[in-house]
């Protein structure tokens, strides 16, 4: 919030040398922590509306420490010029700040790297997001350098009227919608959260006809490999993903291969990056391979059922006309509902073409 308080300082002051930039930022902002209660609600998906009350609540909890800060400061010390600082303003600028400014590298740290600054840097950045950019930005000097230099440059050849294109980065959709106030269609990085719960586990290994799950009671030799995993113990992370660059978080295909394998020799041949690897195929047999795979496919069944409604409801409503707000809760959920559709797609191709090996005669 650094850059965020800075940047309503200089709002606040007369005659700023940075008021011709700032006169020019957006007014408001499409991010979540501006939706209405409804729209929150219509984001159908609980990790990302976790994210959007924790922001929440740290402004309210963040403008009563300015309040308290300047409740006994003298008029002419005020270091907003006497203007009010709540929540609103210190929304406006968070989101200012997170959609706007780029993370560049500052003073070179002794051990020869560079701290992490965000930097604000008027015009570009006007420029647009794509995974395809046509340009990059290049930094020459670190942040300590009085002559810092910070361009754009070109990619490839741009041609006349062509829109500059910068990739903001490999990001999901959650972040996209919470910094930036817009949504990827098909965003080939988007995925959804699950927890590693050991009852949801079994309750999808049982959906999808796989017997004797042990996904509660796991062996010892087995609880060993969820540690190393960090499915288990003190250093536990029990938040694993679907979807995006990996398909199956490795995490989570490694402990699903374990668990649904009785064989410790077996699994203790394989290097536990191979057992992480979707690349690896079936590297504790066919068999074991279509049970984790279907156990997936089961989750996936699992979490589209948590949302209220389906896409063909979502495409419905747009049609209506909706406010630009409820529009983006509205894409958001149903491209989350596309990741997994687009999961299980996968996943029963893989299992077909298994049971087609499984089948053919050597």
């Amino acid at each position: 919030m650094k850059l965020g308080l800075r940047l309503l300082q200089e709002r606040a002051k007369v005659g700023s040398f940075w008021w011709p930039y700032i006169s020019n930022l957006p007014q408001t902002y499409s991010v979540p922590i501006f939706f209405t209660g409804e729209d929150i609600k219509n984001l159908q998906y609980a990790p990302l509306l976790y994210q959007v009350n924790k922001r929440c609540r740290f402004l309210l909890e963040f403008e009563q420490e300015v309040k308290n800060a300047l409740k006994n400061v003298k008029p002419s010390e005020h270091a907003f010029g006497g203007q009010d600082v709540n929540a609103s303003s210190l929304g406006w600028a968070m989101s200012a700040v997170s959609s706007r400014a780029f993370r560049l590298y500052g003073k070179k740290l002794p051990d020869g790297t560079h701290s992490d600054i965000p930097m604000m840097l008027p015009l570009i950045d006007m420029c647009n997001h794509s995974f395809n950019p046509n340009a990059r930005i290049l930094q020459e000097q670190d942040a300590g350098n009085p002559k810092m230099l910070i361009k754009v440059v070109a990619e490839r050849e741009i041609k006349r009227n062509d829109p500059l294109l910068l990739n903001y980065g490999c990001l999901s959709n959650d972040f996209f919608l919470l910094d930036y106030g817009f949504v990827i269609p098909s965003n080939p990085y988007d995925c959804i959260e699950l927890k590693f719960d050991g009852a949801l586990m079994d309750a999808a290994s049982m959906a999808a006809g796989i017997s004797s799950p042990n996904f509660s009671s796991p062996a010892p030799w087995q609880q060993q490999v969820l540690s190393q995993l960090k499915l288990d113990g003190e250093a536990q992370n029990l938040k694993v993903t679907l979807g995006g660059s990996e398909l199956i978080e490795g995490r989570l295909l490694a402990a699903l291969r374990v668990l649904l394998s009785n064989d410790v020799e077996s699994v203790q041949k394989y290097d536990l990056n191979v057992l992480k690897s979707l690349s690896a195929e079936a590297p504790l047999g066919i068999a074991n391979e279509v049970a984790a795979f279907r156990t997936v496919i089961a989750l996936c069944v699992i979490a589209l059922g948590h949302f209220p409604t389906k896409i063909m409801d979502d495409e419905s409503l747009l049609k209506q006309g909706v406010s630009n707000s409820t529009e983006l809760a509205i894409q958001f959920r149903m491209q989350k509902k596309s990741v997994i559709i687009d999961v299980m797609k996968d996943l029963t191709k893989r299992v077909k073409l298994l049971l087609s090996k499984e089948t053919t005669p050597a």
